[in-house]
């Protein structure tokens, strides 16, 4: 088999210009170069990223969250047909080695059935955070294997995956649409690779730095259960995170925000339902992670 056609996807809000051309420039150092690189501004003109052979600038006129401006850039490298895999790295990010995207090449050349890796995140120190280990009870960041949910981060996407299993779940915004994306794989009997030597350098960041953390991550679990999960498996998942943010939040407006978000997610349309089959249920919890959790 040849070597698969390597795209890049990179959304940006225009607001980290040094680090979205350090980034564009570790991308345009690789050793496999990448055919097609979609640079997608959420509400800004782009008009400050310098042209450069292969990229693409597609600026949008609002912000449409993080899936829907990846969205815009998947849609556009899957028209042109000239990619077999797409990467996807956060514009504060960086590729500290040259060789990531032949290792992303040789890892989907391998395993026809590969849908995503996942890459490590670490800090500028190589430390990973306990919560960019895909996999629970890991203190392991070096740990290869097949794992059930990604890194937003940092992850390549096999292009006739994402033709069987659709995109992003453009209305989640912000939060949970790895989880949603990673089940459809799943359930359609793509493997998740989580592999440690490709590694995305990213500062190290809280989720709650975002003012509207805990409204998104409480409506779009809601949404994320109500879309995949099978009927008896819904109050549990949802009860167990229930208990969980309780236990872990300590701030009365954050747990008011988180409630809100809980009762937008049960009043608000999901979205198209296709809960994941039980040999799919059998097959997370066979690899560490049932979807309750």
């Amino acid at each position: 088999m040849s070597s698969p056609r390597i795209g890049v996807v990179i959304v940006t809000m225009g607001n980290r210009p040094r680090e979205l051309d350090a980034l564009l420039a570790s991308v345009a150092t690789q050793s496999a170069p990448a055919t097609s690189v979609v640079l997608v501004g959420n509400a800004t003109p782009l008009t400050d990223v310098a042209d450069a052979p292969n990229l693409t600038k597609i600026p949008l006129p609002e912000n449409l969250g993080c899936p829907g401006g990846r969205n815009v850039g998947l849609d556009h490298l899957l028209d042109t047909g000239d990619t077999d895999v797409i990467i996807e790295l956060d514009d504060d990010g960086l590729l500290i080695a040259d060789d990531v995207f032949r290792k992303v090449q040789d890892l989907y050349r391998a395993d026809p059935r590969l849908g995503i890796v996942s890459f490590r995140i670490a800090d500028e120190h190589g430390e990973t955070q306990r919560r960019h280990i895909p996999r629970l009870r890991a203190t392991d960041p070096m740990k290869r294997g097949p794992v059930t949910a990604f890194l937003g981060g940092g992850h390549a996407l096999s292009a006739a995956m994402l033709r069987q299993t659709g995109i992003w779940a453009s209305a989640f915004f912000f939060g949970h649409e790895e989880s949603d994306l990673a089940w459809r794989a799943i359930d359609h009997d793509w493997t998740i690779l989580y592999e440690p030597e490709l590694v995305l350098q990213h500062p190290k960041t809280s989720p709650a730095r975002h003012a509207t953390h805990y409204r998104y991550t409480a409506r779009n679990r809601v949404w994320l259960a109500r879309r995949r999960l099978p009927l008896p498996l819904i109050p549990i998942y949802l009860g167990t995170w229930a208990v969980l943010t309780l236990l872990r939040t300590h701030s009365v407006a954050n747990l008011k925000a988180w409630v809100a978000g809980f009762a937008e997610g049960m009043r608000v349309p999901a979205g198209e339902r296709s809960p994941m089959r039980w040999r799919t249920v059998w097959r997370m919890t066979r690899l560490g992670r049932p979807p309750i959790i």
